[in-house]
């Protein structure tokens, strides 16, 4: 007994030593998102349109945004889109494909269920046509058979999206009236079944609920009260950060500090990562706009507890010269512009 106690012992120690010796490898933290939401892009390019990197030269979009440090891409999708080159496509299939290439190129996805046929955003959130007249138990059905529906599709094809938004930019609500604010019961249960429809397909994809005004602290204490009063399930809180469009004054300066303070609120308050799902600024005001990516990165970086997630760019790929649209971080010349280089900085 006492020589196999021994070495019982013996073997401990010996054990403890390995361990010493080769401790267990630390956790690494997530890679930061530096992301592009590019939904354009097949449009451009079956419009004919060309990318050009840095030195001029012919290239992927993909290429060129890898180069400037991208790693994520967010992708919309809309229920029964029209064909119109900017307000429409970002169907199911088109969305799966765009999934696809994105992860081809080694980027992570996200995927922004709109629950419409077009554009939904705080000025309009129209129900899409197929669910027009439906009662509410028939309009929850919908959000869920839809959403599993998408998510499901994407499986398929070997793509487990990293984060889901239910909903685009909703700080009035969604799929209207059912959907609005004035009926947060209602809201939280159509919240909930694009929720369960993630998870069930996909139990790692993170959930997102996205609002815009990203440095308006009342507007986000309020709504976010109000999902937790009323049930709403989800994982990251998403905002919307646009200078350009705060009272038009295009000064970052001016709302920058709010950013950082109200990202730190509720990802305290709420207990939630956070990470800003859009930001843009004028592709005419290029240092200025490069100066405010940059800015906006350190302030996520610096949510605390490292609850910052990342920073995503909507279409800046978006040529004015192709979508007439001011906030894009590419040139006339096909060129992305030095805000791009924003994402570079470490």
């Amino acid at each position: 007994m006492r020589t196999l106690l021994s070495s019982l012992l013996l073997f401990l120690a010996l054990q403890g030593l390995a361990s010493a010796c080769h401790p267990a490898p630390e956790k690494k933290a997530p890679t930061f998102v530096k992301g592009a939401d590019i939904s354009w892009l097949p449009q451009m390019e079956a419009g004919g349109y060309i990318f050009y990197d840095d030195q001029g030269k012919p290239q992927d979009c993909f290429q060129i945004l890898k180069d400037h440090g991208i790693n994520t891409i967010r992708l919309r999708t809309f229920v029964n889109p029209s064909n119109d080159p900017h307000s429409g496509h970002c169907s199911k299939d088109e969305t799966i494909a765009m999934a696809k290439r994105a992860q081809k190129w080694g980027m992570r996805v996200m995927i922004d269920f709109h629950y419409s046929d077009s554009w939904a955003d705080p000025g309009k959130q129209v129900k899409p046509q197929a669910w027009q007249g439906h009662g509410f138990p028939q309009l929850l059905q919908d959000v869920y058979d839809y959403t599993h529906d998408v998510m499901t599709g994407l499986r398929a094809q070997g793509i487990t999206p990293e984060w889901v938004q239910v909903g685009n930019e909703i700080p009035g609500g969604m799929i209207y009236p059912e959907g609005s604010t004035k009926t947060w019961d209602s809201l939280a249960q159509l919240i909930n079944k694009g929720y369960d429809a993630i998870k069930a397909v996909s139990p790692k994809s993170k959930v997102i609920l996205h609002v815009d005004q990203g440095n308006n602290i009342p507007r986000f204490r309020t709504w976010f009260d109000h999902a937790k009063a009323h049930g709403a399930k989800y994982d990251v809180i998403g905002l919307s950060y646009y200078p350009y469009w705060l009272d038009g004054n295009p000064d970052y300066m001016l709302s920058i500090d709010d950013l950082a303070k109200n990202m730190n609120d509720i990802s305290a308050r709420y207990g939630k990562e956070v990470m800003v799902v859009e930001v843009g600024g004028e592709d005419d005001n290029v240092q200025n706009t490069y100066d405010m990516l940059v800015a906006v990165i350190k302030k996520v970086k610096a949510v605390p507890n490292g609850k910052g997630l990342g920073v995503i760019y909507w279409e800046p790929e978006g040529a004015q010269s192709w979508s007439r649209y001011k906030l894009s971080a590419w040139g006339s010349d096909g060129r992305p512009t030095k805000a791009m280089d924003a994402f570079l900085v470490e």
